[in-house]
């Protein structure tokens, strides 16, 4: 007799009948469990999907909130869940989807002190998260505690998958030994990402989870996966284990996880992305529009972005175009971007220039959107 109940025998019928899963395939995926990093736009539908796969016990790792942004790609979460934290959100979604399932929340931000142990309660670890500190931190954990790590990643139009640490297979650091030098690859935020381009590299996550599970079908270890939605593309780049890796060859050197924000240049980036100079607050910069103060009010951010909001008087100059000849000397000069960094990073260019009379906004269109106009978008 199955150890599936009634219930469970109706909701699985179709994997029932699928001779490579059947009742003993439906049975294991029960007794198995998965550690999901983040609850965003990869999280979503692979933590969805194993949830209706009949995982029995699935974790999620997420400290943040939902947010009106969120719900262009989040699919798990949605109008009513705005302002609430994400796993709730998402255990609410889950539980609606498969009331018998276990979800696990784990509302903590994932680093060095907790991996290990959150890792050693799981058979498999999927990795849904957007930056390369969290990346490699996961990775190595996986090293460290024998978990296959299914991976996806994605950015504007690309998305990519791979399994890694599975039955001896290459790790992460097989194929990226280093980290990209810090500013060189935008965040979502920062560069977007097409909606429903998460759905697609999230559910290839949850498929190859499950085969991982099942120990089914041709699992993508030794193999990334390169998915060009604007194009319809699939290219499959072979991966090989690295005789070398630091961490998972017979030569590794690393014992233990590290410090992955100092490893990535977090620190140095920081430094270089704040450097010091001449700020106001966006309360100071309308004091200095309603006076008429004699002063230019330049906007360092993309086209795109100014056509979604702008302030009324300014002047678009694109970062990347910023030329210091092309402005004059004697003349005031007040910058902007959306969040402070870019504007922070021409204002030092100006300064290096010669400029002196060159100021930051804080916090950028953003702040101003919510202390000075509520009425303007934010984005």
């Amino acid at each position: 007799m199955t150890s599936l109940t009634n219930d469970e025998v109706s909701r699985y019928a179709r994997h029932l009948i699928l001779p490579e899963v059947g009742v003993e395939g439906q049975e294991k995926l029960k007794q198995s469990s998965v550690l999901c990093i983040g609850a965003g736009g990869l999280g979503a539908p692979l933590t969805m999907y194993l949830a209706a796969a009949g995982v029995g016990r699935i974790g999620i790792v997420d400290f943040d909130i939902v947010d009106e942004s969120n719900l262009q790609r989040q699919i798990i979460h949605g109008t009513s869940t705005i302002g609430m934290s994400k796993l709730e959100s998402a255990k609410q979604r889950l539980l609606d989807i498969n009331p018998h399932i276990q979800i696990e929340c784990h509302n903590v931000r994932l680093d060095a002190s907790n991996a290990i142990q959150l890792f050693e309660q799981y058979d498999v670890v999927a990795d849904g998260t957007d930056n390369f500190p969290t990346r490699y931190l996961v990775n190595d954990a996986c090293v460290l505690t024998g978990t296959p790590n299914v991976y996806g990643s994605i950015f504007r139009f690309e998305g990519q998958i791979s399994v890694f640490n599975y039955k001896g297979g290459p790790c992460y650091r097989c194929l990226y030994s280093e980290p990209p030098p810090p500013g060189l690859v935008p965040s979502c935020a920062e560069g977007g990402v097409l909606g429903v381009l998460p759905g697609v590299v999230g559910t290839l996550q949850a498929t190859e989870v499950i085969k991982v599970l099942l120990n089914l079908g041709n699992i993508a270890s030794g193999k990334l996966l390169i998915f060009d939605a604007l194009n319809l593309k699939f290219r499959e780049l072979k991966l090989r284990k690295d005789p070398n890796c630091v961490l998972c060859s017979e030569n590794a050197t690393q014992k233990g996880l590290i410090d992955y924000q100092e490893f990535c240049g977090i620190p140095q980036q920081k430094e270089q992305e704040s450097p010091s100079v001449d700020e106001i607050s966006v309360s100071i910069l309308k004091q200095l529009m309603d006076s008429k103060e004699d002063f230019e009010l330049l906007d360092v951010r993309e086209q795109h972005e100014y056509d979604i909001c702008h302030i009324d008087g300014s002047t678009l100059v694109p970062l990347g175009s910023l030329n210091p000849s092309q402005f004059e000397s004697d003349k005031r000069y007040v910058i902007h971007c959306k969040s402070g960094m870019r504007s922070a990073k021409a204002v030092q260019a100006l300064n290096d220039a010669g400029f002196d009379n060159v100021q930051n906004v804080t916090g950028g269109i953003l702040a101003w959107a919510k202390e000075i106009d509520n009425s303007m978008p934010q984005y």
